[in-house]
């Protein structure tokens, strides 16, 4: 048996229409799964075109995160377009806005907190309720470097990013006996657009990549492996994990 097969699986990326979200959606469709991607433009039918025009089975769905309704609606929409089963889940839609912490608006706060970490536990809660009646799935979540330290001008990214590692190590504890696994991956310094604001700091991005034992920033095709190795068999026994894919920045 390939421990890695996913061949067949049902998933659903939100954010999967650029960035790392992209990455992981490529990746399972490249597997082998019939993907649902969640986007908040128009770009998301562009994507899932594109990939249907490659021979996979992708459907796109655009959606509001910041929006409480929106979330409940968008995830029934991807579940009847995969046929109303579900066995895969990633949560990589976030945003990033920045700010020194005297000066973050609350707005902001309440709009970072509300795609990077609410509709993170709604769509957990409501694929393992699909899961836990079939006594098997396989959750995904999106953390960050920053669920390890502080960071700078992000105090709603940081706070986000921090409790969905710790929501993710909760729902593993509830979940895993009963065949769901919960498990995270924290990317290190990735080439996206929301770190256009330090790649474009001289300063700091050469601060960045002198710590970056791989000697580059990453990219959505490097959340590749480690999404399938979540989504599949080969991890039934990993849960609550929070995985950095980080080309080695947080043990320099």
């Amino acid at each position: 048996m390939n421990l890695f097969n996913i061949e067949g699986k049902k998933a659903i990326v939100t954010g999967g229409s650029r960035g790392l979200g992209y990455g992981m959606a490529e990746g399972l469709l490249e597997a082998g799964c019939e993907v649902a991607i969640i986007g908040s433009s128009d770009k998301v039918y562009t994507v899932a075109k594109d990939f249907c025009d490659k021979g996979y089975k992708c459907h796109g769905i655009k959606a509001d995160l910041r929006d409480r309704q929106e979330n409940y609606r968008a995830f029934a929409d991807c579940l009847s377009l995969v046929g109303g089963d579900l066995d895969i889940l990633v949560t990589a839609a976030g945003i990033q806005r920045r700010h020194s912490a005297e000066d973050f608006p609350i707005e902001e706060w309440d709009e970072v907190m509300s795609i990077n970490l609410h509709s993170v536990f709604i769509f957990c809660q409501l694929a393992g309720r699909i899961m836990l009646k079939k006594g098997y799935g396989k959750i995904i979540n999106v953390a960050s470097m920053a669920s390890f330290f502080g960071g700078q001008t992000v105090p709603a990214y940081s706070a986000a990013k921090g409790g969905v590692a710790q929501l993710t190590k909760e729902l593993s504890n509830d979940w895993i006996s009963r065949g769901v696994n919960v498990n995270a991956i924290a990317p290190g310094y990735m080439a996206t657009d929301m770190n256009e604001a330090i790649i474009n700091n001289k300063t700091r991005y050469q601060q960045i990549s002198e710590r970056i034992p791989a000697n580059r920033w990453g990219t959505g095709d490097d959340m590749k492996g480690t999404t399938i190795y979540l989504a599949s068999a080969a991890s039934d026994y990993v849960g609550g994990a929070i995985i950095p894919v980080d080309g080695g920045y947080l043990v320099k």
